[in-house]
């Protein structure tokens, strides 16, 4: 397995990809989230391959003090496998190039999978609340 930046061919790959993994939500446009992903210099898309077939991808990015990850996700015939467990090990280390001393994600409560995920790779939950306001509406 071999993790890079996400090419722009595959752009449409990957946004199926989050389709697959339950990412995506009406309300957002993975293809825009992509896209300002790949073009601001805070922020990428790091790509998972087995051979030439793309089975994962992590956006990340971070505002000048904390990163964040989004759209984690991992082809289904090869979770449990390391996959996952590499792209965040390379999130994280993509960001402490970049000298950011943190790093938060988001899981929705009901994702028991995700959160099982990352309590394993050693991620607590943080005591803060998270509030949003949404532009686009």
């Amino acid at each position: 397995m071999r993790i890079e930046r996400l090419p722009d061919d595959l752009r449409d790959a990957a946004v199926a990809l989050w389709h697959e993994a339950g990412l995506t939500r009406p309300w957002n446009d993975p293809h825009a989230d992509l896209a300002l992903a790949l073009r601001g210099p805070a922020s990428t898309v790091l790509a998972a391959f087995d051979g030439e077939r793309l089975v994962g991808t992590a956006m990340t990015g971070h505002d000048g003090h904390r990163g964040w990850v989004y759209y984690l996700a991992v082809a289904g015939d090869v979770r449990r496998r390391g996959v996952g467990r590499a792209l965040m090990a390379a999130a994280e280390e993509w960001l402490r190039e970049r000298e950011i001393p943190a790093l938060n994600l988001m899981v929705r409560a009901d994702n028991t999978e995700a959160l099982g995920f990352y309590d394993r790779l050693g991620y607590e939950t943080s005591t803060v609340v998270v509030r949003g306001k949404r532009f686009d509406r």
